[in-house]
């Protein structure tokens, strides 16, 4: 591929343009530019070239490994299991499923070890929503095809309820609110979301549970599971989660691993008993002792 660098990617790092320009993730640009497959003005580039307008890339980019999953034997903490499903609360830090800048160490190749087979895609068997990497909390898992469709329906109807518990910059105003706006991939950085009028409809209630001098305790209830939509949304009110790496800052006083969120109440019918399922599970030590120390 031949592309022209524009005024708008001037100043940026020579692999993450070709990222997005390829729409490839960052692990298979750096084995391109580790070939030297990546030139610029026909140079051969180091991924940390700082790109000016005008200036001529070249590169090929090679096809993606195809992806699979293998059982490991991780320990994580199980809340809930019967014959059709698990609730467990996943730790801030484990990627949720395989991807191709995470091939292991995942929940799927710790509940794979844990139950042996699950239903559904070879990548993501048996789950019927996600968390974010650093997001901690509670995520229901199918074990039967039956109960992971009942649960995919569900979820589609908005009829599975979920909550999380985020620390914010600053005190939202007014203290509850509806946050309606459609996210898609930003198109100025394709590693993060944003809203935009082409992205999918995503919709987030928040109350302040818990006002701060700087910041707040909010509780966030969501009717759609975008990527990344609950940090997205904040940070376009002006109230990122606090320790956003992506949409905030990092603050080396927190021992966060990444954004203070976490999935603290979740609800569903039982796919096979027509129960009620109501679950809750507190924050881990970090997110508490980050709001210990906001609140002085």
């Amino acid at each position: 591929m031949q592309h022209v660098v524009t005024p708008d990617e001037a100043g940026k790092r020579t692999d993450v343009v070709v990222a997005r320009i390829a729409d490839a993730p960052r692990s298979l640009v750096a084995d391109a530019i580790k070939r030297g497959d990546v030139r610029v003005n026909g140079e051969i580039a180091k991924a940390s070239r700082i790109l000016i307008a005008g200036d001529a890339l070249d590169f090929a980019i090679g096809s993606r490994e195809e992806l699979s999953v293998e059982a490991e034997a991780i320990e994580i903490p199980i809340v809930y299991e019967d014959d059709d499903l698990i609730v467990v609360d996943k730790p801030a830090g484990m990627v949720t499923h395989p991807a191709h800048g995470t091939r292991g160490g995942t929940l799927v190749n710790a509940l794979l070890a844990h139950v042996g087979t699950l239903p559904g895609d070879s990548i993501r068997p048996g789950l019927v929503h996600r968390l974010d990497r650093d997001t901690s909390g509670l995520l229901v898992v199918a074990k039967t095809a039956q109960a992971l469709s009942f649960l995919g329906k569900a979820m589609k109807a908005r009829e599975v309820n979920r909550e999380y518990l985020g620390l914010v910059h600053g005190v939202p105003h007014p203290a509850r609110g509806t946050l309606d706006g459609p996210i898609g991939r930003d198109p100025r950085n394709r590693l993060k979301y944003a809203i935009i009028s082409s992205g999918k409809p995503a919709i987030t209630h928040y109350d302040v549970r818990t006002a701060f001098p700087k910041h707040a305790e909010c509780v966030f209830r969501l009717e759609t599971g975008r990527t990344h939509q609950i940090r997205v949304h904040m940070a376009a009110l002006g109230h990122p989660i606090l320790n956003d790496p992506v949409y905030g800052r990092e603050e080396p006083r927190f021992h966060l691993p990444g954004q203070a969120l976490h999935a603290w109440k979740l609800s569903f019918i039982h796919p096979t008993s027509g129960a009620e399922m109501i679950f809750e599970c507190d924050p881990p030590d970090e997110y508490l002792h980050a709001r210990e120390l906001i609140s002085r």
